[in-house]
């Protein structure tokens, strides 16, 4: 549906599900009305300021690159047929960019990622060198599980790991 927006050592690459129908219709990154990555990647920091979907590839500007688990099509979670996920294609994307940082949005991409239930926060599990994190969803279809404090612990997070790989160079 959206093309990736990934490039080499990235400090953050965040994954969904699968483009939301209002994404996939205007061919933007989290372009529904409810949705709030855009403002939450400004608010936490991860980018200096606020971008508008339609803006979606200056992400890498910022050290921020965008997927979803499900490619090929688009809706809701409870709309998309998790079976032809992704999984080895984001694992080897992951593998070949090498990203600081994986954000899952949303437990169901990270629970479809690994096959199991999923917790928010840091994963023991990674891919090569770069470490997973499982972030509340940003769709406004999701509002009960919403944590602004968990996106702030993302960001915190990828600032220590992208620090670390800095001191590493």
């Amino acid at each position: 549906m959206l093309p990736d927006v990934l490039a080499p050592n990235l400090r953050l690459v965040v994954c969904g599900s699968a483009a939301g129908r209002v994404s996939a219709q205007r061919g933007h990154y989290y372009a529904g009305p409810g949705n709030k990555l855009w403002r939450t990647l400004a608010a936490t920091g991860l980018t200096t300021e606020l971008l508008a979907p339609a803006d979606y590839a200056r992400v890498l500007a910022f050290g921020i690159g965008l997927t979803d688990l499900v490619q090929d099509q688009s809706g809701g979670d409870h709309e998309i047929e998790f079976a032809r996920a992704g999984r080895h294609a984001l694992r080897a994307k992951i593998a070949r960019y090498r990203p600081a940082v994986l954000a899952f949005n949303g437990k169901r991409a990270a629970r479809e990622f690994f096959g199991r239930p999923v917790d928010f926060g840091v994963q023991d599990a990674a891919i090569g060198a770069t470490r997973l994190f499982v972030a509340p969803s940003t769709s406004g279809a999701a509002a009960r599980s919403w944590s602004f404090a968990r996106w702030q612990e993302l960001a915190e997070f990828v600032r220590s790991c992208s620090a670390v790989r800095t001191q590493r160079a």
